[in-house]
């Protein structure tokens, strides 16, 4: 049978080469190449190694639901929101309930396409590299193996957390196959990562070169990157099975931390444009000093995305960063958007006033000044908006970043899929032997003069990370590895909020969660094209 329900790319999409300014993937296809007359030399291979970095982006540079802004939906933190009259397709995310929106059985049929499509590309690669002649630098295969298995560690990762039940290839493939069992998606992902931490050479991709590498997966990252997995296995399914140990993975988090190339940026908003921009109005330009910019020293590894995204198939812009905007309003330096991810009145008023991550986090509209926010327009309205990943914006109103300028897809801000603080806490968490100041160096550049400590225990670790990483695509993971009864106390809740201008109220209920035990819907189409083969996952049928 032939294996419909995976996008399969031709290997002409997946081949790009690179030699644009800004990054290794600020890229454009130039030539058609064929799989028979490719994979002769370190050059193909590193043009392939490239397409795969790219099908990761086009993950979420396409306009399908993104991995990023769904867990975020899903988290405590914001809610589903969109416009009033769209379709309610993100509150059945937000409330684990097909009831809100029968009809949207598909939520994930692009992003499921995206990520096997990515997949795909890596696998094709790692088949190929045998028969490439690498006489001309030997060291390069081990470290494009390597590259190449984070990624596909990290496309597998994601899944697995969204879904649970996939199917795992570890070659290019058109067979219909089962979904496998969860444990061997991460036996396969560990693997991955451990050859990636021991395969890429530390001296790959230094720091001190991110303006030209920056992107690139890295050891640091792949140890990093195995911490976050080894956390969330072992504290969702309660088990210590992995062929890697507690002990191994700390010691992968002191490497990097002792490794002198990262640090914690001195100002939090620093991170983030719309944090440290200025808008200049009577030149109509953004102060953008206060900025760390891309490539930082406190970035481990980032998802990249530049501003020359056009309409004839060219992906490589920030698309899912739009969803987060405001509704139809530029207020500068924040650029318009589509109003999704409202942040919950609830969580805002967790934060300490002497926490300076909220300011930076979160847009407070009335505060702030923001007129001209179309009410009637808005689906569950709270009065405050995500921040840190948020369209920008010239005084005029027109977009700052170049390309196009089409705020829909000239949006070129990097995801930041792990921090340097991330690696601080994790560590911490773990039980390093420097908890009580990896913890304190987090919370210090948060509290500045106003900064206490406080006791590095589990519980005060989890609690800082609701805050350090807010609408970062972490808090709902963070949630499910301390245990569904845990986590359906904090999603199950109800606030009140303005959906056209009228009185509205969210409610999110255990049971619903529950039913669904963390996980997504596969779609409708996939099950479909597979003849039944694909089972669908509970609390969706």
């Amino acid at each position: 049978m032939k294996r419909n329900y995976i996008y399969s790319c031709l290997l002409a999409t997946a081949l790009t080469t690179a030699s644009c300014s800004s990054s290794f993937l600020d890229v454009e296809p130039v030539t058609d190449v064929l799989e028979n007359n490719f994979y002769k030399d370190v050059a193909d291979a590193e043009m392939a190694l490239v397409g795969c970095y790219d099908g990761y982006q086009r993950t979420v540079s396409n306009g399908s639901l993104s991995f990023n802004v769904a867990s975020d939906v899903l988290s405590d933190q914001v809610f589903g929101a969109t416009g009033n009259t769209d379709s309610r397709a993100y509150q059945v995310l937000d409330r684990f309930s097909q009831a809100e929106a029968p009809s949207e059985n598909n939520l994930f049929d692009g992003t499921w396409k995206d990520y096997y499509a990515a997949i795909y590309r890596c696998n094709v690669l790692l088949t190929k590299l045998d028969e490439t002649d690498f006489s001309t630098d030997p060291e390069a295969r081990i470290r494009i193996e390597g590259e190449t298995k984070f990624l596909r560690a990290l496309l597998y990762f994601d899944l697995v957390r969204l879904f649970e039940n996939i199917p795992l290839l570890v070659e290019p493939s058109t067979e219909n196959i089962p979904q496998a069992n969860p444990k061997e998606t991460y036996d396969l992902i560990v693997s991955d990562l451990e050859f990636a931490a021991e395969s890429i050479p530390v001296t790959a991709y230094p720091k001190a070169k991110a303006s030209a590498n920056d992107g690139r997966a890295t050891t640091y990252a792949a140890k990093s990157l195995l911490a976050r997995v080894y956390l969330f296995y072992s504290g969702y399914y309660h088990k210590d099975d992995l062929a890697v140990s507690k002990a191994e993975v700390l010691a992968g988090l002191e490497d990097v931390i002792n490794s002198g190339e990262f640090s914690l940026v001195d100002d939090f908003l620093s991170l983030w444009p719309a944090s440290s921009y200025i808008p200049v109005n009577e030149d109509n330009t953004l102060d953008r000093s206060r900025y760390a910019g891309e490539g930082n020293r406190e970035v481990v590894f980032a998802q990249k995305f530049t501003s020359t995204q056009d309409y004839n198939g060219n992906n490589d812009g920030n698309r899912w960063l739009v969803m987060l905007g405001l509704r139809g309003v530029n207020a500068s330096p924040y650029g318009q958007g589509w109003g999704a991810g409202t942040v919950s009145k609830n969580f805002v008023t967790q934060f300490a006033k002497n926490d300076t991550r909220k300011g930076a986090s979160i847009i407070d509209i009335e505060a702030e000044g923001i007129v001209g926010f179309d009410l009637s327009d808005q689906r569950e309205y709270t009065g405050f908006a995500i921040k840190k990943y948020t369209p920008t914006s010239l005084p005029d109103g027109t977009s700052n970043t170049g390309g196009q300028k089409d705020f829909q897809i000239s949006q070129d801000q990097d995801f930041f899929v792990i921090r340097f603080a991330d690696v601080l806490l994790m560590a911490a968490e773990l039980g390093s032997g420097n908890a009580q100041n990896y913890f304190d160096r987090v919370r210090k550049r948060a509290y500045k003069d106003s900064f206490s400590s406080l006791a590095a225990t589990k519980i005060n670790i989890l609690n800082e990370r609701k805050f350090e990483f807010a609408f970062e695509g972490i808090r709902y993971w963070d949630l499910l590895r301390q245990g569904l009864e845990s986590a359906a106390t904090s999603l199950a809740f109800s606030e009140s909020v303005l959906s056209g201008s009228a009185e509205d109220k969210v409610v999110i209920t255990r049971e619903n969660f529950l039913s669904t035990r963390g996980f997504m819907q596969i779609p409708n189409n996939q099950i479909t094209l597979s003849d039944g083969v694909l089972i669908q996952n509970d609390g969706w049928k």
